[in-house]
């Protein structure tokens, strides 16, 4: 017998009942993301492997050791994008809408991938909604990003489980000279690291600094510290983000050891963490990239971003228990037809009442059917009322009224009735 098709490991498939709540997520993000300012970018999720190379950095972990990268037909070597940021960068390049100092603020969804063991909340296939700003160098603008994330956090009541932890990495020179102090450091007590740490001071030493290695956590305690070596241009700028921060009452908590697994940022990082989802404990996470874009071939142009992942942040609302009853709900009422006249005036009945009543979630049966039978789904689609059809109603031009929830009597209808009765039944439902 032939071995039965699956999903490969670690991608997976988001069924029928798991979609109310992801549509809910993301409607909510999207929402706030209008009413802020931001405008919506799609980008392929297959790029040229070397934008990722460039941009991410060839020795970091995602380069070496994650990224799905294959070989087309015409030779090229093309990479499944791993994260967003370093595809929107080449978007706005190509297409030059951040020319001439212009501000774009952006943001996109979608399917990121990356080779890593599965497990609970990271996945190899796994959803990402990103922002990125283009031509803004203020703290203001980082400001911004953290301010809608708290607000979004309020929105979907989850704001007590999670943390905000910043720090700053100031620019290129400050963070070179931080580098060598800190390798300096790391080389004298090179016997005390761990295996992937001594790998990392040779190749990414920031890196070791989010190692999770106790023994290696023990001798950061006393290394040299970025703040130490800040320039005077960031840490005014970061002073200026704290100062933002505490004028809106957002809570954070400096982590000199935030450093990002990317090579990209500078000055500005930050990580929203919770205790609830066990290892998996980042759900939205970003900073600021100033010389990106120039890395990339363009002019110096200010970037800042973030990413949250969807996953995580679904299995936060459905662990904290944050699921709107309505959601829960994908059908309001189910209109039964008894009889093949029955079944043609409930086509019509059901188009009348969709027009006047457009957000109204209404189910007509399909499949005909006996009395239970109609009735059984019409119970099991979970809506609130059934509406009822038969050669009575149809003599009379009424339909019959039944709630499925709750006290109350079935009664009739007249048909050109029925949407006002639905419009305030179902809102008071």
């Amino acid at each position: 017998m032939s071995k039965s098709l699956q999903a490969i490991r670690g991608m997976n498939d988001i069924l029928p009942e798991q979609t109310p709540l992801w549509r809910y997520f993301e409607g909510t993000v999207a929402r706030l993301l209008d009413n802020y300012g931001y405008k919506q970018i799609r980008m392929p999720i297959v790029e040229f492997t070397e934008l990722f190379k460039r941009s991410i950095g060839e020795v970091t972990d995602i380069v070496e050791k994650e990224m799905y990268t294959f070989e087309d037909r015409n030779g090229d070597s093309l990479t499944l994008r791993p994260e967003g940021t370093a595809a929107c960068v080449r978007a706005v390049l190509e297409h030059g809408i951040t020319g001439g100092g212009q501000v774009q603020k952006l943001w996109y969804i979608g399917p990121m991938f990356r080779h890593e063991r599965p497990q609970k909340g990271r996945y190899r296939q796994f959803h990402q909604i990103g922002l990125e700003v283009f031509n803004l160098d203020g703290p203001d603008i980082d400001a911004e990003l953290i301010i809608m994330t708290w607000r979004l956090w309020g929105e979907l009541g989850i704001r007590d489980a999670v943390k905000l932890e910043l720090n700053s990495l100031g620019t290129s020179e400050s963070r070179g000279r931080y580098r060598e102090a800190l390798v300096e450091y790391l080389s004298a007590h090179h016997d005390k690291l761990d295996e992937d740490s001594q790998r990392r001071l040779k190749t990414n030493p920031l890196r070791v600094l989010d190692t999770k290695n106790a023994d290696t956590q023990a001798v950061l305690v006393d290394a040299p510290k970025m703040a130490d070596y800040l320039d005077d241009e960031s840490r005014a700028h970061f002073e200026g983000l704290k100062a933002r921060l505490d004028a809106v009452g957002i809570p954070y908590v400096l982590n000199p050891k935030l450093v990002r697994g990317l090579d990209y940022y500078s000055k500005t990082v930050f990580e929203w963490v919770t205790d609830k989802l066990g290892a998996q404990g980042t759900v939205c996470a970003g900073g600021r990239y100033d010389g990106l874009v120039e890395q990339m071939g363009g002019k110096p142009t200010p970037g800042v971003g973030f990413a949250m992942g969807i996953e995580r942040l679904v299995l936060m609302l459905e662990t904290l228990e944050q699921i709107p009853q309505e959601i829960s709900r994908q059908v309001d009422v189910y209109l039964c037809a008894f009889g093949e006249e029955a079944e043609l005036a409930g086509l019509a009945l059901a188009e009348r009442v969709r027009n006047e009543l457009p957000n109204l979630r209404l189910q007509v049966n399909a499949g005909a059917g006996s009395f239970k039978s109609q009735f059984k789904k019409a119970d099991k689609s979970g809506a609130l009322y059934a509406l009822i059809l038969g050669d009575d109603e149809m003599a009379q031009q009424v339909v019959g009224f039944k709630p499925l929830r709750g006290q109350g009597e079935q009664q009739s209808i007249a048909w050109d009735a029925l949407a006002a009765h639905l419009a305030t039944c179902v809102v008071q439902g």
